[in-house]
C-alpha cells in the first residue's frame, strides 16, 4: 500500500505515562545493544523528515543508555567539494557500521532525491538514476548482513511553524533556525511531491519505509523508539552465547573460584 502522508497528521498526545514509557523502550533498547555487540551485528538506524520534526530529539533519547562505542551519529550536511567530485554514495560508504556496530544516520543518502531534486544541485537524470541506486546499494548492505531500519518523522506545515518560532524565541535554541529551514519551507509542495516519488520508488521489502506521526513530540519519540527496539529484537539472539569452556576453567583459576559443576 502506498505511503501517504496524510494519514500521519493526527497529532494524537501519547496515552500513558510519557516518562515510563521512555524509560522502559530505553531499557529494552539497552540490553538489544548488549546483544548486537556480543553477537558481532551490524544495524544502520535512518533519520528522515521536516526540519524540526524531531529527528534529533529522537536520536538523543534512542542513545541515552548506549554504550557509546559500540554505536556511532553521522549527522549529514551538504557534500564537501571532495565528496561533490565523486558518486554521491562514495561518502556514506565511509560511514557504514562495523561488527558489533551501530550507524545512525541524521539525514541520509535519501537528500539525492529530496533536497538535491528540489534545489536542482542533480540533474534529473542523476536524482532519476539514484532510486535504484539507492535501493541496489540498501540491497547490498542487507544481503551482506546489516539491518536496515529507516524512518521518516512528518509534521504538518503549522507545527512545524509553531516549532521553527519557538526555536527563533529561545535564546539557547536559535543556532538551529537557518535560512535553509525557510527556503525548504517555502517549497514544501516541491518537497512533498519529491517525498511521494521518494516513498513510491524506495520503500521495498528489504529496507521498507516507516512514517512516524511527529506532530506529538512525547508520542512521536515513544513510537520512533519502539519501531528500532521492535526491529532489533527480531535480530538479536534471545540467549546469550554460551562461554567457551576452556576459558571460563582458565577464568575461574585464575579468579579463586570454584569448578563450576
Amino acid at each position: 500500500m502506498a505511503i501517504d502522508l496524510a494519514d500521519y497528521e493526527k497529532g494524537a498526545p501519547f496515552d500513558g505515562d510519557y516518562d515510563a514509557a521512555l524509560a522502559e523502550v530505553q531499557k529494552r533498547l539497552s540490553r538489544l545493544q548488549v546483544a548486537h555487540v556480543v553477537c558481532n551485528l551490524r544495524s544502520m538506524i535512518l533519520f528522515e523528515g521536516w526540519d524540526a520534526a524531531g529527528k534529533g530529539g529522537a536520536i538523543q533519547r534512542l542513545t541515552m543508555g548506549w554504550d557509546p562505542r559500540h554505536f556511532h551519529v553521522w549527522p549529514i550536511a551538504a557534500p564537501t567539494e571532495e565528496e561533490r567530485g565523486r558518486h554521491f554514495l562514495w561518502r556514506f560508504w565511509q560511514k557504514l557500521p562495523g561488527r558489533g556496530r551501530i550507524a545512525i544516520f541524521d539525514r541520509t543518502w535519501y537528500g539525492r532525491v529530496l533536497v538535491e531534486r528540489v534545489e536542482a544541485y542533480a540533474s534529473e537524470r542523476e536524482w532519476r538514476r539514484a532510486y535504484d541506486e539507492i535501493n541496489e546499494f540498501e540491497a547490498q548492505q542487507q544481503a551482506d548482513g546489516v539491518t536496515i531500519v529507516k524512518l521518516f518523522l512528518h509534521v504538518t506545515q503549522e507545527e512545524q511553524d509553531k516549532r521553527l518560532a519557538d526555536r527563533l524565541d529561545h535564546p539557547w535554541k536559535r543556532w538551529k533556525v537557518t535560512p535553509e529551514d525557510f527556503r525548504n519551507r517555502a517549497r514544501r509542495d516541491d518537497y512533498l511531491a519529491a517525498m511521494k516519488d521518494m516513498f513510491r520508488e524506495t520503500d521495498t521489502r528489504w529496507a521498507p519505509w516507516t512514517v512516524i506521526d511527529g506532530n506529538d513530540k512525547k508520542a512521536a519519540r515513544i513510537a520512533a523508539l519502539t519501531h528500532v527496539a521492535d526491529s532489533l529484537e527480531r535480530i538479536v539472539p534471545l540467549e546469550p552465547p554460551a562461554l567457551d569452556p576452556d576459558f571460563e576453567r582458565y577464568a575461574r583459576v585464575q579468579l579463586g573460584l570454584p569448578e563450576k559443576r
